[in-house]
């Protein structure tokens, strides 16, 4: 069986941590088994949704490297939706339903001030007509079949039809709402298996019911846990965190990617360059059934333990000309995002303002480093004979002998380890700097 999985927004916005979420995990899954991810594009609300919505989703999609094999516009499909919808209505599986929202909305009052669930009551034939009203249409539940499936992540799953209303499938305007269009959809586009958020288990559980009514072997669920904000760390909501967010603070794709992907289970968060190896891993027995905590914090501490392990390769096109892969090895280790590359330039290859409030001893110092990293072989280790004949002649060690050097020799007091980094700015500029820094 060739596994084939689909991911399936609403063009109402941009993509954001919990769909981006399940569109990874639908992804991975289908990836992990040499399948198929499609991208479905939910757009039967024509009021809400919106061409440049959908643009953006595609978009969102490309620059986090989640390709789909295809995908198809809901919008596109309402042919198909009218044919099953006409199969159904004449097995007597819908059915035309006059209630206005007020009237609905009273007697689930009532129902639920006797106290009883409040579950639709089916009407009673053609009494039920209300002359001048169009209608809206509802799935009819097998109230003799319990619905039982094993889900891949929540277990065993058990559901009694009679404790549900009959879902409204078609608004009395003739739109379709979601339930059956997603499963003639599915059925299409043969999708096995479907994973997406707990809220949605009652939903499965009505279009289980739905894929036998209309003739078709029902896909393998999986329902995880949602996706909450961490406590205290985060003041937007997760719906605000996606996409454009992460572009603007300067974050790689991978780093939010790596999160995710392991978010809610038991296996640890590791900064991966690519999706591959996440996909190898990706495995429902690791999912658990609490809520999956998300930290916009968590996603900057990837980023700079990603960018510390990436090959020049993979970042070259976005460096700019001073960078190559000489100095790049040594320059990554300093950044939490690629941008930050900006800020080492000067200190590589142009001029930096000597420190400014060095005590007279450590000025002192400087002068001996100058004088005595002059000789020194500079085709070699220059930064570690220097450190050594530094310690020997004045006895400084640790702090004192590392810090002074550092702040005349970059301006800062960290960043890249300096052995490599001085032969990067070479000789003539670190006897400059030195000299400068004494004085």
């Amino acid at each position: 069986m060739t596994v084939v999985t689909r991911f399936a927004p609403s063009p109402t916005g941009r993509l954001h941590v919990g769909n981006i979420r399940t569109a990874l995990h639908n992804f991975l899954f289908a990836a992990r088994h040499g399948g198929q991810f499609w991208l479905r594009i939910d757009d039967t609300d024509r009021e809400r949704s919106t061409a440049e919505a959908e643009q953006a989703i595609r978009d969102d999609l490309a620059w986090l490297g989640l390709a789909p094999h295809g995908s198809v516009r809901q919008s596109d499909r309402f042919a198909l939706y009218e044919r099953e919808f006409e199969r159904l209505r004449a097995a007597g599986r819908v059915y035309a339903c006059y209630e206005s929202p007020e009237e609905l909305d009273l007697r689930r009052k009532i129902l639920l001030g006797r106290g009883l669930p409040p579950v639709y009551e089916r009407p009673d034939g053609e009494n039920a007509r209300v002359e001048g009203r169009s209608p809206h249409w509802r799935f009819r539940l097998d109230h003799d079949s319990p619905i039982v499936w094993t889900d891949l992540i929540r277990g065993e799953q058990r559901f009694d039809p009679r404790l549900l209303s009959d879902p409204v499938i078609r608004r009395a305007d003739g739109s379709w709402l979601y339930l059956l269009p997603s499963v003639i959809d599915d059925i299409d586009l043969g999708i096995t298996h479907i994973l997406r958020g707990e809220d949605h288990v009652t939903n499965s559980a009505v279009q289980l019911q739905m894929f036998a009514a209309l003739g078709a072997a029902s896909p393998a669920f999986a329902h995880e846990a949602l996706l909450v904000a961490a406590e205290g760390k985060l003041s937007k909501r997760l719906g605000a965190v996606g996409v454009p967010a992460l572009q603007d603070a300067g974050l790689e794709p991978m780093a939010l990617l790596s999160l995710l992907a392991r978010l809610g289970t038991s296996q640890p968060v590791e900064p991966t360059a690519d999706l591959a190896p996440l996909a190898a891993s990706f495995d429902f027995a690791h999912f658990g059934r609490a809520p999956a905590h998300f930290d916009m914090a968590e996603v900057e501490q990837l980023n700079a333990r990603l960018l510390h392990t990436l090959d020049f390769a993979h970042v070259s096109a976005r460096l700019p000309a001073w960078v190559d892969a000489e100095s790049w090895p040594t320059l990554r280790t300093a950044l939490q995002r690629l941008g930050d590359i900006a800020e080492w330039e000067n200190v590589v290859g142009g001029d930096i303002a000597p420190p400014a409030d060095l005590a007279a001893d450590d000025r002192a110092f400087l002068a001996e480093a100058a004088n005595l990293a002059e000789p020194l072989d500079w085709s070699a280790d220059p930064w570690h004979a220097l450190t050594g004949a530094l310690k020997e002649r004045t006895g400084r060690k640790g702090k004192s002998l590392f810090l002074p050097l550092r702040l005349a020799l970059t301006g800062r007091g960290s960043g890249p380890e300096m052995a490599p980094l001085v032969k990067l700015i070479g000789k003539q500029r670190c006897l400059a700097r030195l000299q400068a820094a004494s004085s």
